[in-house]
């Protein structure tokens, strides 16, 4: 097949797979999973879709995702106090909402058989990742962050998964999850919205020569809780009712860098990735009236 027709084809596949069942305005359940109902501004791109993520009939969090680069460029949701236990005997799911033809809108295990053609044009599948041999599978949502089992299952779909070198995976990053859990367990009395997201540079990941997945440049996370404990000791209470982290995807220079939420959005402003308006939380999390408890 000609190169052209070969591109044609691809932008026509994934034209179907976007029309499906994601949603261009998040219903009022899936809002939930965003400070005061409101996503992240200064993100647009034709090539990317809300996809509310479904496990066991409930929505469980939300993920604006790159159907071209085939990740998530953030996850939001919302933090549940846990003691950190791992789910681990879940399979990998894809996201039958950005399939060409689906009846469920939930997440589902991978077809054993190779049936992936009807969705592998706008999402990752098991193989990129299997060839991606330098490439561990970070979570944007960690199953660290939730408490019930189905919550924790839901984490592991490629919806919520981008390429981490295992160093920054398994040391840095892991450990900037922990951290996290145990300051919001321990000072957030109320409800803590978390949106943990990426940018990318054009590195991708190739199989059967053709680009599959982003490579990640930076990670980034940032957390809301405008309901605090306001005798949190002074090492943490200055970083309530917010603040937020980035790291390098690299095998150097890749310490997670905390600072305040502002401080995050003026750094990621100067890459190409946001624009100017390009902003986190409503008011930058400013201090409201308390929001309903988890």
């Amino acid at each position: 097949m000609a190169a052209w027709a070969q591109t044609a084809f691809l932008l026509f596949s994934i034209m179907l797979a976007v029309i499906g069942k994601v949603e261009k305005e998040l219903s009022p359940e899936c809002k939930e999973f965003l400070y005061m109902g409101t996503p992240p501004r200064g993100l647009e791109h034709h090539s990317v879709q809300f996809i509310c993520q479904y496990y066991n009939k409930k929505p469980r969090y939300v993920t604006l995702y790159n159907t071209v680069d085939h990740i998530p460029i953030y996850s939001a949701y919302i933090f549940k106090r846990s003691e950190g236990e791992k789910c681990m005997d879940v399979p990998w799911m894809y996201e039958p909402q950005l399939s060409t033809s689906s009846e469920t809108d939930e997440m589902q295990p991978f077809p054993r058989s190779y049936m992936h053609m009807n969705f592998e044009d706008a999402q990752a599948v098991l193989d990129d990742y299997t060839n991606a041999i330098l490439y561990e599978r970070g979570t944007l949502n960690p199953d660290e962050h939730q408490n019930e089992p189905d919550d924790k299952a839901a984490t592991y779909t490629l919806t919520n998964v981008v390429p981490v070198l295992p160093e920054v995976n398994d040391l840095i990053w892991d450990k900037q999850e922990h951290m996290i859990r145990k300051r919001l367990n321990n000072y957030c009395r109320g409800r803590a919205h978390i949106v943990t997201g990426v940018t990318t540079s054009g590195k991708m990941i190739r199989r059967e020569n053709m680009n599959r997945i982003a490579v990640p440049t930076y990670l980034w996370s940032a957390y809301c809780c405008v309901d605090y404990d306001h005798n949190t000791p002074f090492n943490d209470r200055y970083k309530f009712p917010s603040f937020a982290y980035y790291g390098l995807n690299e095998d150097e220079n890749n310490d997670m860098v905390e600072v305040s939420v502002q401080k995050l959005e003026e750094f990621l402003k100067k890459t190409e990735f946001v624009s100017q308006n390009f902003q986190i939380f409503v008011g930058d999390c400013s201090i409201q009236a308390p929001e309903k408890t988890a």
